[in-house]
């Protein structure tokens, strides 16, 4: 199952993909989001906090893996847009070696520095040894995650996002059974809740696998599909190693958090990791759309359609903006009543640092939902620089944030890293994103009858390798 996103209303199609990935997203968070709910009111709040202090580690590796892999398959889209089979194949084959290659190193650096990386975030003696339990676990298979991005990202390229959606909450499920017979009956400890969550995305990787054998036959590399060029890595490379180094500068700037939120206990670092969770959830609407944005950019970019790409740009920052408000509201007024959920008993001091983290991440989701339409719309043209300036600038903001408010402000002060983050990287994707197709407006020319045949891109049309002036 595919599907061609440059043909037909922008909004409704950007909506229809999204809402797959919304779902799918949740799934995603569900992961570690039933983890802490389990671990929490079963093994205690200190437990909670050990699984909640990785938190910042993971997203380094997982999101690297995550982000790249999202790139890679960039190409694929834009190849799919282009109707050029041959080159379909050729992405998906570099998409696999680059893949294995970046999940081996990830693997060795994990397993290797996990007790070192614990100790560098200063992580609260009495946490340390659960938290390398449940990290070390995590580490050992990052392949499993691999696997599934890899496989999932190349599905999502060619406009298909309810599979992955569909094997997400499979997984989900088979999660939740996993977590209370590792836990409750084999007596595991937060171990239990990794290994659990290693299972089911193993079991979400393999149901990919089978579906694109069976499904997406046109998908599995020929022989000589891979006799790949220094061009062909190159032009998977330029865009997936940048995304997923934006990825770990936006993750550093999370560690450097989780740093400094260390320095005041172990109750804070359970409201920061229940109210964090909480939070992910609330801002998965605006995600979806952005990620929706950049398979839909890669396809319209192939196809050699602006202006269409400038009228689904407009059309989501105006549903995202609205979708930002309304989720802003409810975490407000009822984002702390849920953390409670997650800590069970009397727990005023963590219910009340929530509260305030929640109220000062959500009146900023606004910018947010920009952020994500004009940094995945840059993505899906091929534009890899500005997206990582927009990283560094993150990174940079958390860290000024954590130095020069956690003290005068103390929890407060930490819980602004994100939102003055997120306005950093903002400014400069808008500006960006005007620039960019300000540019490509004027090499623009209609492709006659691309539906019916399968054209090359126009000589004068921009590659989608070009660099940004």
């Amino acid at each position: 199952m595919k599907k061609n996103l440059t043909k037909g209303s922008p909004v409704k199609l950007i909506v229809l993909f999204a809402i797959p990935l919304l779902l799918g997203n949740f799934f995603q968070q569900t992961y570690n989001a039933v983890d802490l709910f389990i671990v929490g009111r079963t093994l205690g709040p200190h437990a909670l906090a050990a699984v909640g202090c990785t938190g910042s580690v993971l997203f380094f590796v997982i999101g690297f893996i995550h982000a790249s892999s999202a790139g890679f398959a960039i190409v694929t889209a834009q190849r799919f847009g282009a109707q050029d089979e041959a080159g379909i194949r050729k992405s998906f084959c570099t998409t696999i070696i680059c893949g294995a290659l970046i999940g081996g190193l990830m693997t060795l650096f994990g397993v290797v520095y996990t007790e070192d990386i614990l100790k560098l975030l200063r992580t609260p003696p009495e946490i340390f040894q659960d938290a390398y339990r449940y990290l070390i676990v995590i580490m050992a298979g990052i392949y499993v995650s691999v696997l599934f991005n890899v496989l999932s990202s190349t599905i999502l390229a060619l406009g298909n996002s309810k599979t992955p959606l569909f094997f997400l909450s499979i997984a989900c499920v088979l999660n939740i059974f996993l977590d209370y017979l590792f836990i409750f009956n084999f007596k595991w400890g937060v171990a239990g809740a990794a290994y659990a969550t290693v299972f089911a995305q193993l079991l979400s990787g393999l149901f990919c696998l089978l579906y694109v054998l069976r499904k997406l036959q046109f998908l599995i590399p020929r022989k000589e599909d891979w006799r790949l060029s220094l061009q062909d890595i190159w032009e998977s490379l330029r865009i997936g190693l940048p995304m997923g180094f934006q990825a770990n500068i936006i993750a550093l700037g999370c560690i450097i958090v989780q740093m400094r939120l260390n320095e005041f206990g172990p109750l804070a670092v359970a409201a920061f990791s229940a109210s964090n969770k909480i939070d992910l959830l609330a801002i998965m609407p605006m995600m979806s759309f952005g990620i929706a944005m950049g398979t839909y950019v890669g396809q319209n970019y192939g196809a050699g359609k602006i202006m269409r790409i400038r009228e689904g740009v407009r059309q989501c920052s105006i549903l995202s903006l609205s979708v930002s408000l309304v989720v802003a509201a409810a975490n407000i007024f009822f984002g702390h009543h849920i953390v409670k959920l997650f800590i069970g008993g009397n727990e005023p001091e963590i219910v009340e640092m929530s509260r305030m983290y929640l109220s000062i991440n959500a009146s900023l989701y606004w910018v947010l939902s920009l952020l994500f339409v004009y940094r995945y719309t840059l993505q899906g043209l091929g534009r890899s620089f500005v997206p990582t300036v927009a990283g560094i600038m993150e990174l940079i903001m958390r860290v000024l944030a954590v130095e020069l408010l956690a003290v005068p402000l103390g929890f407060g002060g930490v819980s602004l890293a994100s939102p003055l983050a997120w306005i950093g990287a903002a400014i400069p994707l808008i500006g960006a994103y005007y620039i960019v197709i300000h540019k490509l407006r004027k090499c623009e020319r209609p492709l006659p009858h691309i539906e019916e045949a399968a054209p090359e891109i126009p000589a004068a049309y921009p590659s989608a390798t070009a660099p940004l002036e």
